[in-house]
């Protein structure tokens, strides 16, 4: 979509366009993921779950002392509107966090400082809320549904058959680096598989209707937006963005007691950084004291501790908590489709809309037309959350 830019907009549109070229070069996972996990795996393995991983990362590949001087040359004082200037001003101190973020990945505890101020960590009530989910049982493990079938590579029609519900097109690839076992790189337009992972009916059906359903879908609406920022990310938008991409799961019947049980995991993971536990610890309260199979153990831990402290994790289940009561109020999901956007920031992605800065979603989630969730356990657990 094209925008007439009038004189008064236009410092507006030139101080967006210079952070579009600024944040092309700083997505968190093309960073934090280490390059030799299944090296580590094995050595961990081996060491009986004592001899601490020596995970390594991708290179930088930008100078941070240059980037966060751009960042901060940019003159936003001279947007007129009072409004999007406060709203830049919070997308420079957010991106700034980013920077500091990836210039320590792989220094300890400098890495989970600069993570704990961009991502926050769990509190009190979101540990509780991951031990209630863990009174309930999971599934059968031994489910038709659950066992382990397709290869990464045997994956890709289940993910191109689905993708025939939207209008857009985009690459897949296997990737044998990634703490999870899917992804969308938002900078390239891909799903990325983890090559190492044997996906089950369930996996394909929870990824397809959360990396494409909304990761996808939110990649795509951002990129139509006369303002970039929409393709980039607001402030804190990990929250919402997996939010939305968990309660796609649960819209479309897919959600189940096992899935939230991993999602209380994470929680617990990320909480045990701040009791400084170190990662054969939070390894060994994961597969020791909640029995948790080994391997899920081990990629839990790598998720937290990658980087140096990762708390990122436990946003999923506070996210989700937040869309579905969102949802419960019979509000509008479509604005929080629009882009890699913030809840808190819905009433300034109206304001943006209506000022033709920002247009309506293109691409809605299909599976937000209709609750096709069966599971009352899921249901119970979702409403008695705190």
């Amino acid at each position: 979509m094209k925008n007439d830019v009038s004189v008064k907009n236009k410092k507006l549109f030139e101080i967006d366009h210079q952070i579009d070229v600024l944040v092309k070069k700083i997505e968190m996972l093309n960073y934090v993921n280490p390059i030799n996990i299944e090296k580590e795996k094995k050595k961990f393995y081996k060491s009986k779950y004592l001899k601490e991983p020596k995970f390594k990362y991708p290179k930088r590949d930008f100078d941070k002392f240059s980037l966060h001087k751009e960042f901060f040359a940019l003159t936003i004082d001279d947007i007129e509107d009072e409004k999007l200037r406060d709203f830049y001003e919070d997308i420079i101190y957010f991106y700034s966090g980013l920077i500091q973020c990836i210039e320590t990945i792989g220094k300890g505890k400098r890495f989970y400082y600069n993570s704990l101020r961009s991502f926050g960590t769990p509190t009190e009530q979101d540990v509780e809320n991951a031990k209630f989910i863990l009174h309930f049982e999971s599934e059968d493990d031994k489910s038709e549904i659950f066992k382990p079938k397709y290869s990464a590579t045997e994956s890709h029609q289940f993910f191109r058959e689905y993708s025939k519900n939207y209008d857009f097109s985009y690459s897949i690839k296997n990737s044998k680096t990634m703490g999870a076992i899917a992804m969308v790189s938002n900078s390239i337009q891909a799903l990325v598989l983890n090559e190492n992972h044997v996906f089950s009916e369930n996996q394909i059906n929870i990824l397809t209707n959360h990396e494409i359903g909304v990761h996808m879908v939110t990649t795509m609406n951002g990129m139509l937006h006369p303002l970039k920022v929409f393709s980039h990310g607001f402030p804190n938008n990990e929250e919402t963005q997996e939010g939305l991409a968990v309660f796609s799961e649960y819209m479309s019947g897919n959600l189940t007691v096992k899935r939230l049980r991993e999602l209380a995991y994470r929680v617990l993971a990320v909480d045990s950084l701040a009791k400084g536990y170190s990662f054969s610890r939070t390894f060994r309260m994961l597969h020791n004291g909640y029995d948790l199979k080994k391997d899920e153990a081990f990629y839990i831990s790598v998720r937290a501790h990658r980087g140096g402290g990762f708390t990122k994790d436990y946003l999923y289940l506070t996210g989700l908590k937040k869309i579905y009561d969102y949802h419960q109020k019979g509000k509008d999901l479509s604005l929080l489709l629009t882009g890699k956007v913030s809840l808190e920031y819905v009433d300034d992605i109206a304001y943006m809309i209506d000022k033709k800065h920002a247009i309506n979603s293109k691409h809605i989630t299909d599976s937000y037309s209709e609750n096709k969730n069966t599971n009352k356990t899921v249901d119970f657990i979702l409403k008695n959350l705190k």
